[in-house]
C-alpha cells in the first residue's frame, strides 16, 4: 500500500456500476407497462441534462422521481440487479477497495438506499457514502428526497467534499460534467474520466486522463491492480485486411487495436511499430531486422497464414519475440483451389469459357482429358501437399511427391529421390513449398526442360520459387499445356494497386490474386487460431504453437505471480533465478523450463507476496533476453 495520504472518490452511476440506477429502476417499475419506453426516454433525457449541467440537479431529481412512482419493494429488486452490473474492473479490483476502504468515498446524486447495500460488499462503510436519501410515505411509496441536503444542489458535491477536510491528494473518478466540477471547484487534485462503460463527452473533454478501466487508473498511480499491466496499453497492429474476428478477439480482451487494409513497406512499418505490442500480418509484409530494431515494445507476431518466411525468426528469437502462425487452418482451402484449377486445365474449360463469352460455340473433345490414371507430382509434402495427395488419389490419380525432408507417404503415394525424377514422370506438377531463400527459382528453365511435353503446372505456394520468364517461354512453345498461378514474385500491396505480370493475356493460364487460403471458413479459422494463441501467450506466458520460442503449455494460475524469463541457453540461469527468489523469501508454487538450441524459457509461479526488487534483479541476470511478471 502507498504510504502517502491519498483519497479516492468514486462516482456511483456509470462508474462504480455500469448503468444509471434510476434508469434500471424505471425498467423494473414499468416492466409490463406500455408507457415504459416513453418514461425511460424522458428519465434518460433528464439524467443527461442534470449530468451535463444544463438543468439544476434538484430539478432533474424532482422530475425523475415524479415520473418513477416507485416503492420500497422496487428497491430490493433494483439492488439485486445492480449487484450484477458493477463495472468489471471494479469487480476485478475488489481487493484494492477492501485494503484501502478507509480512503475511499462514494459520492453521488443518487440515493443511499440503493448505493450502500452494493458498495458495502467492497468494504466501503455507510458513512463514506455521500448521497441523497429518499422520502417514503407510510405505504413505502417514494414521494421525494431530502431537499435540505446540499448534494441535490449545483456545486453541492464540491461543498460536500470540501467539508470532509481531506488532506493529501484527492482523486476523482467519474464520467460526467459534475465530476469535473469537483476538480474545477478545487475539491479534488485530479479527475479521471472513467470510460469502461458509457462516458460523457463533456467529462472526457475536461479530464486529466481518460481511463478505460480502474486497472489503468491504479497503474497510473502506482497502486497494485488486479492485473500487472493494463490491457488497454497493449497496442495491436493488424495489417493486410486480417479477418474481423481477430480484431474482435483482441478488442474483447481490452487491447487497443489498429487495423490497416494493405501491407506496409519496411519504412512505413518502422514508423508505426514503435509502441506496438502485438503485430498481425499475412504473407506480404516483411519483418526485417531493421523493423525489429524499432519494435522496442513488441512481444508477439502473428502470421495469419501458414508460412513464416516473411519474418526474420532468428532476430525475433534474439529479442524474445514469440511468433505464431496457422499451419493447418487454410490447408483445405488451398487444396480445393488446386484441385479445381487442375480439373479446369486438363478439360480446357477456361479457354472454352472465354470463347463462349465471345459467342463462339466450340463443342469438341480435343485437348480435354480425364484426371483418372494421370500422374500428379507434388513438390513439397507438408500439410497442404499431403492432403492434396489423398484427395487426388481418391480421384484415381497416381501420386508422386518430392520433399527435401523425409516424409511418410500417405496412401499409395510414392516418394521420388530427386526433383528431376518427379518432373520427368508427372502429367501434372503442383508446387507446395515454403518461402525459404533456398527455394528461390527451384523451378527454372532447366526444371521446365525436365518436364513432360503438355504438362499442367500449378503454383499455389510462393511467387519467388518459379522463374516467371522461363514459365512464359514454355507456355509459348507449348511445353506447358496450361498453368494456374496464385502467387507472384511481385504482388500489389493492396486491392487499390494494379497487377502487372508477363503472364497476363496468355491462353489457358488461370491467374488468381493469392487467394489459395482465402475462403471465409479458412480466414475465420485462422483469425480464431492465431489470435487465441497470442492472447494466451500475453495473458499466461504459454508458448505452445510458437515457431521460434521453446514450447511450454501452462496451467492456469490464481492467487500467484507468474515470472517469465527468456534467456540465452547457457548453464546456470535457473540456479540464479531460484537464488534471487530464495533471497526475496518467495515461495515457489510451480516451475517450468524448456530449452532449444538457442533459447531457454523458465516460467516460475510464486505466491502473491510480491517484492518489486525482484524485477530489477531478474533483469540483471547475465544472458537475459526478456522477462515479464504477470498477476
Amino acid at each position: 500500500m502507498i504510504d502517502k495520504q491519498e483519497t479516492f472518490i468514486f462516482d456511483f452511476d456509470s462508474t462504480f456500476i455500469q448503468v444509471e440506477a434510476l434508469d434500471v429502476l424505471c425498467e423494473i417499475i414499468y416492466a409490463n407497462n406500455s408507457t415504459r419506453k416513453h418514461v425511460l426516454a424522458e428519465i434518460q433525457r433528464l439524467t443527461d441534462l442534470g449530468i451535463e449541467g444544463e438543468l439544476s440537479l434538484k430539478e432533474s431529481l424532482t422530475e425523475r422521481i415524479g415520473l418513477l412512482q416507485g416503492n420500497r419493494d422496487h428497491l430490493r429488486e433494483l439492488i439485486d440487479t445492480l449487484k450484477n452490473r458493477v463495472s468489471p474492473s471494479v469487480v476485478r479490483n475488489r481487493a484494492f477497495f477492501k485494503q484501502n476502504a478507509h480512503n475511499i468515498y462514494i459520492i453521488s446524486n443518487g440515493f443511499k438506499e440503493i448505493i450502500i447495500p452494493i458498495v458495502q460488499e467492497y468494504g466501503i462503510k455507510p458513512e463514506q457514502v455521500l448521497a441523497n436519501t429518499f422520502k417514503f410515505d407510510h405505504e413505502g411509496n417514494i414521494i421525494g428526497f431530502d431537499e435540505e441536503d446540499e448534494l441535490c444542489e449545483n456545486q453541492g458535491r464540491v461543498l460536500k467534499i470540501k467539508s470532509l477536510n481531506l488532506v493529501g491528494d484527492i482523486f476523482m473518478i467519474g464520467d460526467g460534467y459534475t465530476d469535473y466540477e469537483r476538480l474545477q471547484g478545487g475539491a479534488v487534485s485530479k479527475f479521471y474520466a472513467f470510460a469502461e462503460g458509457e462516458s460523457r463527452q463533456i467529462g472526457v473533454d475536461n479530464a486529466d486522463r481518460i481511463s478505460p478501466s480502474l486497472d489503468e487508473i491504479l497503474y497510473d498511480l502506482s497502486y497494485k491492480a488486479s492485473v500487472s499491466y493494463p490491457k488497454n496499453r497493449i497496442n495491436v497492429l493488424l495489417l493486410e485486411n486480417i479477418h474481423s474476428d481477430a480484431v474482435s478477439a483482441f478488442a474483447k480482451e481490452g487491447y487497443n487495436v489498429e487495423t490497416v487494409k494493405g501491407s506496409l513497406s519496411e519504412e512505413e512499418l518502422c514508423k508505426k511499430i514503435k509502441d506496438v505490442s502485438i503485430l498481425g500480418i499475412r504473407s506480404k509484409t516483411q519483418i526485417s531486422k531493421k523493423v525489429l530494431d524499432k519494435a522496442t515494445k513488441l512481444h508477439a507476431i502473428g502470421t495469419f497464414c501458414i508460412g513464416t518466411n516473411q519474418v526474420n525468426l532468428p532476430e525475433c528469437s534474439e529479442r524474445g519475440i514469440a511468433v505464431f502462425n496457422a499451419p493447418y487452418s487454410n490447408t483445405r482451402s488451398v487444396v480445393e483451389l488446386a484441385l479445381g484449377e487442375m480439373i479446369m486445365l486438363v478439360r480446357d474449360t477456361f479457354e472454352k469459357s472465354n470463347k463462349m463469352h465471345k459467342g463462339i460455340w466450340d463443342k469438341s473433345a480435343n485437348n480435354s482429358v480425364e484426371l483418372r490414371g494421370k500422374k500428379l507430382g507434388i513438390v513439397g509434402y507438408g500439410s497442404i501437399g499431403s492432403q492434396f495427395s489423398i484427395i487426388a488419389e481418391a480421384l484415381g490419380m497416381k501420386v508422386y511427391f518430392y520433399d527435401v525432408v523425409d516424409k511418410l507417404a500417405l496412401g499409395n503415394a510414392k516418394k521420388c529421390s530427386s526433383l528431376k525424377e518427379l518432373l520427368s514422370l508427372s502429367d501434372v506438377v503442383s508446387l507446395h513449398v515454403d518461402g525459404r531463400k533456398s527455394n528461390e527459382n527451384i523451378i527454372d528453365a532447366q526444371a521446365f526442360e525436365n518436364m513432360k511435353d503438355g504438362v499442367i503446372f500449378l503454383n499455389l505456394s510462393r511467387g519467388h520459387v518459379v522463374d516467371i520468364s522461363a514459365l512464359l517461354a514454355n507456355l509459348k512453345n507449348g511445353k506447358i499445356k496450361g498453368a494456374a498461378v496464385d502467387v507472384f514474385p511481385e504482388e500489389p500491396k493492396s486491392n487499390d494497386e494494379p497487377f502487372v505480370s508477363e503472364l497476363c493475356g496468355m491462353p489457358n493460364v488461370i491467374l488468381t490474386p493469392h487467394i489459395g487460403g482465402s475462403t471465409e471458413e479458412a480466414q475465420v479459422d485462422i483469425a480464431h487460431f492465431v489470435s487465441r494463441k497470442i492472447i494466451n501467450y500475453i495473458n499466461t506466458g504459454t508458448t505452445y504453437g510458437s515457431v521460434n520460442l521453446p514450447e511450454i503449455q501452462l496451467p492456469e494460475f490464481e492467487s500467484a505471480h507468474r515470472i517469465m524469463h527468456i534467456h540465452e541457453n547457457v548453464k546456470g540461469i535457473l540456479v540464479q533465478i531460484n537464488t534471487i527468489l530464495t533471497d526475496a523469501d518467495s515461495n515457489i508454487l510451480g516451475q517450468y523450463l524448456k530449452t532449444n538450441e538457442q533459447l531457454g524459457y523458465v516460467i516460475t509461479d510464486i505466491d502473491d507476496i510480491y517484492n518489486p526488487e525482484l524485477e530489477k534483479k531478474l533483469k540483471e541476470i547475465p544472458n537475459t533476453i526478456k522477462y515479464r511478471i504477470l498477476y
